[in-house]
């Protein structure tokens, strides 16, 4: 009788199915390796998102890592699409090399804005030009290169043209003058390029490590930017008289 009833119950609630079969069918099918990597971008963003991507890669990988293949890798989109927006790899090297401008310039230009006397507007430029040079070597670098950037792009010229200019108005102001970008005099030229010359020779010196032997003679706790304020308003020995 117990023997009846035990299979009587076991009619009554059937074991449940085993649920390997239903619960592998129901996971959803693997995506490709590469889909992983891809992020969706809407059409204008994009080219920022792959500008930005590029700045990461060459302040990390260096100008020799800077390809298209690591950019579209960095911003986790498909091989193709840095070609789409700029071209080439110097198409991509001379946008970039326009934002490093851009950002360069907005640097300087809010720190003149801060200065609060004529000695700090004075050294303010030169300041910023250094400290945005040691935040970004690597944009720094590519906006001299020359060899590399395509100055026909509007971008690039056009930022190009107003750190130029950034430059002449701040020695007009040095002098007391006006000074025109399209035509200087040759004592105007060789005030921006001597100015130029020493902020730009100090910042490379500092970035490859040149100065440390100077620093390290000068009194405990002398900065490079105290070294550098200290050579921008030191009296130029023999300065010869006249504009």
């Amino acid at each position: 009788m117990a023997k009846s009833d035990t299979k009587g119950e076991t009619a009554r609630h059937p074991r449940a199915p085993r649920k390997t079969t239903s619960s592998t069918a129901s996971r959803p099918a693997r995506r490709p390796a590469s889909a992983k990597t891809e992020t969706p971008y809407h059409h204008g963003a994009l080219r920022e998102a792959l500008l930005e991507a590029a700045e990461r890669v060459l302040e990390r990988d260096g100008l020799a890592g800077l390809t298209l293949r690591a950019v579209a890798r960095e911003a986790g989109v498909s091989h193709a699409a840095p070609t789409h927006h700029f071209g080439d790899l110097t198409g991509l090297v001379s946008e970039l090399a326009a934002v490093g401008f851009r950002q360069f310039n907005a640097a300087m230009s809010s720190s003149c804005n801060a200065a609060a006397t004529p000695l700090e507007r004075a050294l303010a430029r030169p300041k910023a030009y250094v400290a945005y040079a040691q935040a970004h070597p690597g944009m720094y670098g590519i906006m001299f290169r020359t060899e590399r950037l395509d100055y026909s792009r509007p971008s690039l010229h056009e930022a190009a043209e107003a750190s130029f200019a950034g430059l002449a108005n701040a020695i007009g102001a040095m002098r007391q003058e006006q000074i025109s970008g399209d035509a200087l005099t040759l004592n105007q030229g060789a005030a921006i390029a001597r100015a130029w010359s020493v902020v730009h020779g100090f910042t490379m010196l500092l970035l490859d490590g040149r100065l440390e032997d100077i620093l390290q003679r000068l009194p405990e706790g002398t900065t490079a930017e105290r070294l550098l304020e200290a050579m921008l308003t030191a009296p130029i020995p023999g300065k010869p008289p006249g504009p």
